[in-house]
Parts: structure tokens; C-alpha cells; sequence
């Protein structure tokens, strides 16, 4: 097994803000009820303080915008010689189990990946990713959803090409490029979460694999509008875990090489 997939999967476990302040909190217990009380009700109060504000206040929205605006909405009308999404939005467990199509947040990738493959009729089209989860049955597969969702979309099953091995955005570039062989001049758009392009842009330009983004999904309204607090803890928190996350691979992606700058820009 990779060892840098199954490391970053076990860091990110660990380091994510929900489950960050939950294992504080846990630890904080423990050491309250192990009569270290004054050092345990302070991790009791940090984790309980950490959720009320990373729930509630902007400061999600925050860490989430910069990400998003890295990189601008596409508005050109230029021919493409294809479309790649990323997976990654897919519930495939829910899906397959239950006979229909099945998203989550990120479902806006396939509608964007559907509008496309109508604009440009004559492009070739390529889904991307395998599973993500560290211990995968291989069963349950993005690629397998997306199959399942293409006459929704209006799209000929035959016509799309797939990689199902990918794990993680940097194999997601490396193999894209092994099976689609892009040559110089093409133009392939890249469809992902726009929190996600930045990586996935750097991954694609350290494979050699030119690509134009294509960024969907947006979470924030805009870099003038992020004041906006949440009613639900739970959405702040949904919101800055998947800040974190890009961040934190941003840097462990550049640390490793996996891409040759740490915050890609057009």
C-alpha cells in the first residue's frame, strides 16, 4: 500500500477540525475523570469554544474563499478537444445499493460534465478517479455512479472513457495523462469543486498534462459576502474541514512534489 495515501488518509482523520475538537475534548475528559481535572476541563472548554466558533462564526468562509476565487468561472466559447471531471462527488455505496443516483455536495460536476458534453458534441470525455477511501472493497466505485448517472445527463455511455484506479488528485493526474495521451495544443477542460482546483491544477501541471479549469461548486458567495454566519454548527464545521483539508494538501502535495507550487494561480 501507498504509503503517502495511507498516511495522509490517517492525518487527515486525526487533524480535521470536527474530529480535531472532538479527540480534544475526548482526551479532555479523560484527563478530568483521571483527577487531572484543571488540565482537562481547560481541553473540555478549548473543544467546546472550538466548535461554538468554527460552527457558527465566518471563519469558515474565510479560510474556504480564497481558495475559490484562485481561479476564475470558465466563460469561453472556444472549440476543446474534451472534458475531464473528477470524482469525488459520488456516493457510490448509496447509489448502487439503492438502484439511483446518488451525490453529494459536489454534485454540480456532473451537471457541468452533462452541459459540456452538449456544448462541445465532437469532444471526447473522460471521468477520472477510482476510490478514495482508504480500505476499499472495489466494488462500490465512483466510476460505476457516474455510468449510472449518464443517461440523466443526456450522455451515451459508450462515449465517456474511465480511470478507476486513481486514490487521490495527484494519481488522478498521473493516470488521466497515461490513458487520454493529450498532445501539445489540445484543450481539455478540467471539471472539479473550485476549493479543489488549485490542487488539482498543480497536480495536472506537474504530470505535464495541460488542462483549463473548469471550477463548479462554489460554497461562498463571494470575497464581499463572507460575514455570513451559519445557523447549524455542523455546516460551519462541514465548511472549514473542507477548507483545511485543501490547505493542508496544498502544502503536503508541494512538500512532496507533487506539485511545483504550493498555491497554483492561472
Amino acid at each position: 500500500m501507498d504509503s503517502f495515501f495511507t498516511l495522509s488518509k490517517l492525518f487527515w482523520f486525526a487533524i480535521a477540525p470536527s474530529n480535531a475538537l472532538v479527540l480534544l475534548g475526548g482526551l479532555g475528559l479523560v484527563l478530568a475523570l483521571a483527577r487531572t481535572r484543571r488540565a482537562g476541563m481547560g481541553l473540555l472548554a478549548v473543544s467546546v469554544i472550538g466548535w461554538a466558533v468554527l460552527g457558527f462564526s465566518p471563519i469558515a468562509n474565510y479560510l474556504l474563499n480564497p481558495l475559490e476565487e484562485r481561479f476564475p468561472i470558465y466563460r469561453g466559447d472556444a472549440p476543446v478537444t474534451g472534458v475531464i471531471i473528477l470524482g469525488g462527488a459520488e456516493v457510490p455505496e448509496v447509489g448502487l445499493a439503492r438502484g439511483v443516483p446518488a451525490f453529494a455536495n459536489a454534485g454540480e460536476r456532473a451537471i457541468a460534465f452533462g452541459a459540456l458534453a452538449r456544448k462541445h458534441p465532437e469532444a471526447r470525455l473522460a471521468f477520472i478517479g477510482g476510490s478514495g477511501q482508504l480500505f476499499s472493497d472495489g466494488v462500490a466505485s465512483e466510476a460505476r455512479m457516474m455510468q449510472m448517472t449518464l443517461p440523466d445527463l443526456g450522455i451515451a455511455p459508450d462515449r465517456v472513457e474511465y480511470e478507476v484506479n486513481s486514490r487521490n488528485t495527484a494519481e488522478n493526474a498521473e493516470f488521466a495523462k497515461e490513458m487520454l495521451k493529450p498532445s501539445p495544443g489540445e484543450r481539455w477542460l478540467l471539471v472539479t469543486s473550485a476549493f479543489h482546483m488549485p490542487r488539482a491544477v498543480g497536480c495536472f501541471r506537474k504530470a505535464g498534462f495541460d488542462v483549463v479549469p473548469y471550477p463548479v461548486d462554489f460554497r461562498t458567495i463571494g470575497p464581499s459576502q463572507l460575514n455570513d454566519t451559519f445557523s447549524r454548527a455542523a455546516s460551519g464545521l462541514d465548511v472549514a474541514d473542507v477548507s483545511v483539508k485543501e490547505w493542508v494538501g496544498l502544502v503536503a502535495y508541494y512538500l512532496s512534489g507533487k506539485t511545483s507550487a504550493l498555491f497554483p494561480a492561472p
